[in-house]
This record gives structure tokens, C-alpha cells and sequence, in this order.
């Protein structure tokens, strides 16, 4: 397989070789964005628009923001509850038939959180017990009620429910499982036990270990359509030998075939359900976050674009800005936009536009301009604003 194949067969399998809807978008949309891509990644970030709203408007175009707002955190009997919270590829948004495949990581107090979680538990034991049956009684409610609640009730005994240990005892039985999300509140997440928040069968669902890590790998497969076996595992930070296992599994069932891509220095996999289009047409903005281009590795093997966020570089020492959308165009990432939402102002700031190297700067800028307008609109911003930084700033101003 060239190089070019691989990046159609994966552009296709994050659904960007899908059409994008003619009319209103609901939830059968939603259902078909969230079948190719599998999860949304969650970020407190909120300088343009928070994570998990961005790779829906990327592939749809404009929607309703709360449409995930109501597939995540609400339930009603006819509009059931079709996301939760978990780590899965970081703190996500996962299908809710999912869960189960990730009960293995809560028995493991969700990974990083197991060596912290044993030094609370062993420093305050009945915290654990206490935030539980807070829970149990008030949620959903925050770690910040949660403070205040159980510090009325243990004042008197010493200062163990401190801040940070009751946030970080809501955090340990959130990985656990033993507590998820009930709702939002802004950004805050609000605490409530699962069994008032899953349905029945996910929660008496509790599959294998090696089955269910078989299974994250198959979605990663199908999620990807092409990858190495890094890939596979990243998009749920599974650890080398059980990715490995699973991969091996998966290739003996026939489910991944071993594909040689020209110019990838590792093995590659096929998922059986991947087609590679012809063409890619199209444009869209990718938040940092997207599944399309966070394995940074990977987005440089695909498409020749080096990424790096640099939200934790030094303003002075930053390249392209503090909070960089890549533009893709026709299957190629031809540019990135440093952006911010000025909601006081009401519209989209650009400080800075950069084509990549190669490419006719005239033509990009008035696919992206138009992207811009698009992004504006949908944020409920009246316009957009380009800055000075950047070979592309120029041209793009002129066309906004």
C-alpha cells in the first residue's frame, strides 16, 4: 500500500469520505460520527470551543453543541443516555455499550491512579466509605459540595477531608467505576453512582479481560483502518504486551490483515472493513484533540505535518501559536490557524495563519476563510478577525 492509499483508507475510517448531512442534525448523525470514531476526548481547555464538541462540527458541519450535552449527561426513557464518562484515550466520552470493556482498567484503579489511590486509602480509609454514601444520598453532586458536606460532618475530627482528598477520593472511585458521571455542570463534573446512570445489562455486563482488550483493539482497527500496532494501542493507552496479544489474535481471525505501507518503518494492519476512496474531498478544522491527528507520530507518517500544542510552551518560544487547528483540504493538511473564541467581542480571532510549505497560499486561504465563517457561526460569533502572524495571515484577512 502507498502512502497515499493509507491516508484515504484512514481519512475514511475517521469519516471524512462520508457526505455531510443535507438537513438538521440529530442523533442518527451522531450515532454514525460516533460508529467511525469511536470516543470524544475531553479537555478543560475552552480558548476556542471544549474538545468534544469540535470533531462532531468537523465532520458534520454546524449542529446543535447540545446534542452531546444530551447524549452525554441527560436520560430520558425515550431518549436514552448514548454517552458516559471514562478514561479510554485520556478522560472521554465513550458509547455507553462500551463500558464494559473497560471494567478491567477500573479493577486496576484506572491505571495511574492505582499507586495514589493505595497511598489514600491507606492514609484515610474511611474517606473512600464516606464520599460513596454522599454520593449515594446527594448526587449527582461536585467534589465542591462534597467538601463542604463532609467537612460539617467530620469538622470535629480532623482535617483528612481536606480539599485535595476529596477530590482526589471522588477521582480514585471514578476509576475505580465505582462512581461516574451523573451531569455537568459548566465544565464541573457531578458525581452519581452508576446504577443510577447505566442501564442494567452494561452494568451486569463484565467480559474477559483478553476479550475485552480484543475488543478496544478492533475498535482502534476500525476507528483507524490502517495502522501499526502503536497506533492500535494508543487510542486507548493500552499497554505493549496485551495490544500485542490482541493484535496477534485479531490477525489469526482474519479481522486485521498485516499490510506493508510504503515509507512506515513498522508493520501495518488492515482493519477487513477499511475501503480506501479514490479521493477526499472537503475541508475542516481539527481541534488539537481529534482523533485524526493526536497520535502525533502518526499524523506526521500520514500526511507529512509535524504537530506539536504548545499551550505549555513559553509565548516567546511558541512557533505557531497557543491553541493551533490544522486545516485539512482534500485530504491533505495543507494549514494551521492559531484560534480564539473572544465571546466579550463576539467573534473568532485568528492571531495566526501558516500554510504549509508548497502550497498556493491564495487557494487555502479562501477554503479556509470560509471554514472560519462556518466555525463563527456555528460558536454563535458574528464574524472573524485574522491577525499579523503568519505567511498566510495576509491573504486570509482579505478574503474575511
Amino acid at each position: 500500500m502507498n502512502a497515499a492509499a493509507a491516508r484515504r483508507t484512514a481519512l475514511a475510517a475517521q469519516g471524512f469520505a462520508d457526505p455531510r448531512p443535507a438537513g438538521e442534525v440529530g442523533r442518527r448523525q451522531l450515532r454514525r460520527v460516533l460508529g467511525r470514531i469511536k470516543l470524544l476526548q475531553l479537555d478543560s481547555v475552552n480558548v476556542a470551543v471544549r474538545a468534544h464538541y469540535m470533531p462532531l462540527f468537523s465532520r458534520l458541519g454546524g449542529y446543535p453543541a447540545e446534542l452531546v450535552d444530551d447524549a452525554a449527561w441527560t436520560h430520558r426513557a425515550r431518549r436514552p443516555r448514548l454517552l458516559v464518562e471514562y478514561w479510554a484515550h485520556e478522560a472521554s466520552l465513550v458509547p455507553v455499550e462500551d463500558w464494559p470493556l473497560l471494567r478491567w482498567r477500573m479493577r486496576e484503579y484506572g491505571g495511574s491512579w492505582r499507586k495514589r489511590g493505595r497511598e489514600l486509602l491507606e492514609r484515610s480509609p474511611d474517606l473512600v466509605d464516606d464520599v460513596l454514601a454522599a454520593v449515594k444520598e446527594l448526587g449527582p453532586v461536585g467534589a465542591g459540595a462534597l467538601e463542604r458536606e463532609l467537612g460539617e460532618q467530620r469538622g470535629s475530627r480532623g482535617p483528612w477531608w481536606d480539599r485535595s482528598d476529596t477530590k482526589r477520593a471522588c477521582e480514585l472511585l471514578f476509576a475505580m467505576g465505582a462512581l461516574t458521571t451523573g451531569a455537568r455542570r459548566g465544565f464541573e463534573r457531578l458525581y452519581d453512582l452508576p446504577e443510577r446512570v447505566l442501564p442494567p445489562h452494561v452494568l451486569g455486563s463484565e467480559p474477559e479481560d483478553e476479550d475485552a482488550i480484543r475488543g478496544l483493539v478492533e475498535r482502534s482497527a476500525q476507528a483507524l483502518g490502517v495502522a501499526t500496532e502503536p497506533d492500535l494501542r494508543d487510542y486507548y493507552r493500552l499497554d505493549p504486551p496485551r495490544s500485542r496479544q490482541a493484535v496477534a489474535e485479531l490477525v489469526e481471525s482474519g479481522v486485521l490483515e498485516p499490510v506493508s505501507v510504503r515509507g512506515w518503518s513498522q508493520p501495518a494492519y488492515l482493519h477487513e472493513s477499511a475501503r480506501t476512496p479514490r479521493r477526499i474531498t472537503g475541508r475542516a478544522l481539527l481541534s488539537p484533540f481529534d482523533p485524526l491527528i493526536w497520535e502525533r507520530s502518526r499524523a506526521e507518517r500520514l500526511f507529512g505535518f509535524r504537530y506539536r500544542i504548545e499551550i505549555y510552551v513559553p509565548e516567546a518560544k511558541r512557533r505557531y501559536g497557543y491553541y493551533v487547528f490544522p486545516f485539512l483540504l482534500d485530504g491533505e493538511l495543507v494549514a494551521r490557524a492559531d484560534l480564539k473564541a473572544d465571546r466579550a467581542a463576539g467573534v473568532l480571532r485568528v492571531p495566526g495563519a501558516f500554510a504549509e510549505p508548497g502550497r498556493d497560499r491564495e487557494a487555502v486561504a479562501t477554503e479556509l476563510a470560509g471554514a472560519l465563517r462556518d466555525m463563527a457561526e456555528w460558536l454563535g460569533l458574528s464574524g472573524v478577525r485574522v491577525g499579523d502572524r503568519g505567511d498566510l495571515a495576509a491573504p486570509l484577512r482579505a478574503r474575511v
